[in-house]
């Protein structure tokens, strides 16, 4: 019989001669900032674990506690019966700490996007991405129908003169971005994107996924350290990251949370979180409140190795954040060094294409509340030996 599926073969054949085919790997427990493979304990720079919070206890005993009384699945969608009292402090917790009237739970920070996109935008309307936005934010703008302008990186002057060329020609217009950039750990020019959604009267949509938890004086993400909080309509954040939980969420006004009940699609037909995993990010957002010298440590390690990597020439980028890349190009070469580090303890991400342009692979650091000086140091030994 004709195997309808045979393609595929070749499809993966052709990714792995290139060096960009992928593999799921089990990894096992471990302490804070480590985790076992392979039998061996390796300190772990590939995660977002930015605080220390996924395996910390306190987040443990909350999930427990929600789940004897309410079980572990919400059991269905939060508009049925899927919105628990958990959820519901959670809501309150996050909209207390962003200073927004309201915040919608969605099931990740990729369908919080995705589903806020297409629910504010359609056919007649225009979308304006960054050209390293991540997936959702793209796939989010695709999915909606509207028109879709993408601006080279964090180039502020060629969306105004994108903007400028389509005055009038469309219904709404949303500006779409991440607020820190993924994979290269830089800032979008929010200043500058809020003052063309002024003079547009454009909604800017902000992804805090890697800012929320870690940067800015309250920890509120990357518009409260650039000053511009209060100019972003739409915030867009996530529970898995440096709130070691699980889910997204998008705060806002009362009118945005009530319209994205009614309209995000991954919102009204997903299950909702488990109550556990909701109480754990409650859990989880006090503690980053009550112990800031999580984000304090972790920026400063990160500030530590931008600069011993500088000196002797690495490109690192932009960085401002967590996030730290070490520039390498070649896919191959990229994890062939990533292999090396893993042999000597370390767990560092091997970035390639089409996660990032062509040419661009890199080694992916990033840095927790959980490493220590001495992973620090292990770390630059390491990369200076190889």
């Amino acid at each position: 019989m004709n195997d309808p599926l045979a393609w595929i073969d070749d499809e993966l054949a052709a990714l792995s001669a290139k060096g960009l085919d992928r593999h799921l790997r089990p990894l096992g427990g471990g302490a804070p900032g480590r985790v076992v493979h392979d039998g061996r304990t390796l300190i772990n720079f590939a995660s977002n674990d930015y605080l220390g919070l996924a395996a910390d206890p306190r987040l443990a005993a909350a999930a427990n506690e929600a789940a004897a009384t309410f079980g572990w699945g919400a059991g269905a969608s939060p508009l049925v019966t899927g919105w628990r009292e958990p959820h519901e402090k959670l809501a309150a917790d996050l909209a207390a700490f962003e200073g927004a009237e309201a915040v919608a739970l969605f099931p990740s920070g990729f369908a919080a996007n995705l589903g806020t996109i297409v629910a504010l935008v359609g056919p007649g309307d225009a979308v304006y991405l960054d050209r390293l936005n991540h997936a959702c934010l793209v796939d989010g703008a695709r999915l909606s129908g509207a028109t879709l302008r993408v601006y080279p990186h964090a180039d502020a002057d060629r969306l105004a003169r994108s903007l400028s060329r389509d005055v009038g020609r469309f219904r709404r217009i949303l500006i779409a971005t991440d607020g820190v950039f993924s994979m290269d750990g830089d800032l979008a020019p929010l200043p500058r994107l809020a003052d063309l959604a002024d003079e547009f009267g454009a909604m800017l949509l902000v992804d805090e996924a890697h800012g929320t938890g870690l940067l800015g004086p309250t920890g509120r993400g990357s518009a409260e350290l650039l000053g511009v909080s209060d100019r972003v309509s739409i915030k867009v954040g996530t529970l898995s990251k440096a709130l070691g939980s699980v889910g997204g969420f998008v705060a806002g006004s009362g009118r945005l949370v009530d319209f994205l009940i009614n309209r995000a699609r991954p919102l009204i037909y997903s299950t909702g979180l488990p109550p556990a995993a909701a109480a754990a990010a409650s859990e989880a957002l006090c503690i980053s409140i009550s112990e800031p010298w999580r984000r304090a440590h972790a920026l400063e390690l990160a500030d530590r190795f931008r600069t011993a990597m500088v000196a002797p020439g690495q490109n690192v980028g932009d960085s401002r954040s967590a996030i730290v890349p070490v520039l390498i190009g070649d896919e191959r070469e990229t994890l062939a060094l990533a292999g090396r580090l893993k042999e000597r303890g370390l767990l560092v991400g091997a970035i390639r294409p089409p996660t990032v342009p062509r040419g661009t692979s890199r080694l992916r650091l990033g840095f927790c509340a959980s490493h220590t000086d001495g992973d620090l140091a292990a770390l630059l030994g390491a990369i200076g030996a190889i």
